[in-house]
């Protein structure tokens, strides 16, 4: 076969399951997504049944190899979010359903954790800010609720860890979701004894660490029947979606700084070794392994970013279009007639470190219409941003910006994306990859199929175009009033009622 190889990416989202193709030079040639079945067993709880993720992802994966030669599909990588996962019994077979990361039960775990480690050692463990979020803290909750099924356990494979296995058989966990865990040694990276020791987790239940794009070996023919891949497709490490996105847009290089849009939002940072201050731990910032050998990153997550708008819409706005919206908007001047929002509704943002944190709107009045509550939503998660990625800044190791590449659906709304600009007082490198993610999942995957040497070769043969845009001087002057004025003073004044009202929850 002499055509030109394909690369496929796929990506297990939070809300959706992508499948992309691409040519080495990274332009899309085919494309399918199914929405990510999730499973609510009680309010607050969410899961992912693992068949029916694996179903998914292979019903995307026909979508898109039926819409190609698909003999010629050399590789494929896959990326997922972080921290869920699927525990294995002894014949591979899944015990439980994977608990979302953004799924609050394990709170007690996690303030167990602090309890017998104590959040500064985790940090300078694993560069981890303790939160309720990660992997282990979910081993611990099956450890505790079901120990029936923890004690058949054999095995914790992250979601694009069990997906990668279901397409090639082989299980291994790459750097960058193994930082998602509270179980890595960062600055070693191998998986820690003291903590697996403390938390009285059976060495080996996580997978063999292995670098991103590492060969794993190819589509098995069950796999291939599945998802319409050849059999002779290479199957590659893949990573932490965010990361994959930061590889795709070239944040590789100090002083970049990646702005990536999903369900969350992340600013990320690349570095060329760990930071050690225990300070930013306590922020909630994160660090972790980068997709590229050797490096690093650390980044801060506003954790319901897009959440936000996607809850703006389905509860306020009657699911009215995203067009619609942004018009009204749009016809509402800068600074959303005197509403502000917090834009919290799981976790706080770092630098605050606060699981109990909620959302709010202040300023509201009988002349705000839903225009404005709407443009509100979108400024508040510029102001969010602003605060996030400040408070990094102040941190010795972490290099001044030099551009920020924003990426993500999130860079199809015009008007969020110069209030975000206006809002930074920087201009925004809007680049234009149909989907990052799975951009960097597909050249993790020809990374490890030898069809490119390496990283650097890889994004040396991407075409990409970037759209540079600019603050509004206008703009950005009152939002610095805003921001200055009321936004950074907004969660420390609501902090202690959240607080309240969440212990009140339960009285009757």
């Amino acid at each position: 076969m002499n055509a030109e190889p394909l690369l496929a990416g796929l990506d297990v989202g939070t809300t959706n399951i992508k499948a992309w193709i691409f040519t080495p030079d990274g332009q899309p040639v085919a494309k399918a997504s199914r929405p990510t079945p999730t499973l609510t067993p009680q309010p607050g709880w969410a899961e992912f049944e693992p068949e029916a993720i694996w179903q998914t992802a292979a019903a995307a994966l026909r979508e898109a190899t039926a819409q190609v030669d698909a003999r010629r599909i050399a590789s494929i990588a896959v990326a997922s979010m972080g921290e869920a996962g699927v525990p294995l019994d002894a014949h591979n077979q899944p015990l439980f359903n994977a608990i979302a990361w953004f799924d609050p039960r394990t709170k007690p775990q996690a303030d167990w954790l602090e309890q017998i480690l104590g959040k500064d050692a985790l940090f300078g463990i694993t560069g981890l800010s303790l939160q309720p979020i990660f992997s282990l803290c979910k081993l611990l909750w099956l450890k505790q609720a079901r120990p029936d099924l923890f004690e058949r356990t054999t095995r914790y494979l992250h979601m694009a860890e069990y997906v990668a296995f279901r397409l090639s058989g082989e299980q291994a966990a790459d750097y960058s979701l193994a930082s998602r865990t509270l179980a890595l040694d960062l600055g070693a990276r191998e998986w820690s004894q003291t903590i697996l020791e403390a938390a009285g987790i059976p060495a080996g239940l996580y997978a063999p660490l292995c670098v991103s794009g590492t060969r794993l070996g190819t589509v098995t023919p069950e796999a291939s029947a599945a998802t319409g891949l050849p059999v002779t497709t290479q199957v590659a490490a893949g990573g932490h979606d965010h990361v994959c996105g930061a590889l795709a847009a070239g944040v590789i290089q100090p002083g970049a700084v990646c702005n990536s849009h999903g369900t969350s939002e992340t600013m990320f940072v690349s570095l060329g070794h760990p930071l050690s201050d225990p300070k930013l731990g306590r922020e909630g910032y994160t660090q972790g392994a980068h997709v590229v050998p050797d490096l690093y990153y650390v980044f801060g997550a506003l954790y319901t970013s897009s959440a936000c708008v996607e809850w703006f819409k389905h509860t306020l706005a009657e699911n009215a279009d995203y067009a619609t919206l942004i018009a009204e908007a749009e016809a509402i001047p800068a600074g959303s007639q005197g509403v502000c929002f917090l834009p919290h509704l799981q976790f706080a943002t770092p630098p605050y470190d606060d699981p109990l944190a909620r959302g709010a709107f202040i300023g509201l009045g009988t002349d705000v219409g839903r225009g404005a509550l709407f443009r509100a939503v979108l400024e508040g998660t510029a102001f969010d941003a602003r605060l996030l990625l400040e408070a990094l800044l102040t941190y010795p190791g972490v290099p001044e910006v030099q551009a920020i590449y924003t990426l993500g659906g999130a860079t199809r709304n015009a008007l969020w994306m110069q209030i975000k600009a206006s809002v930074l007082n920087r201009p925004l490198s809007i680049t234009q990859i149909s989907d990052a993610t799975c951009l960097g999942a597909a050249m993790l995957g020809g990374i490890g199929a030898g069809i490119y040497p390496d990283v650097g070769a890889a994004l040396a043969a991407l075409r990409r175009d970037v759209r540079v845009l600019e603050p509004e001087a206008a703009q950005a002057e009152h939002y610095e009033a805003i921001y200055q004025q009321v936004f950074r003073g907004l969660y420390p004044a609501l902090r202690m009622l959240h607080h309240r009202l969440e212990a009140l929850k339960g009285v009757r």
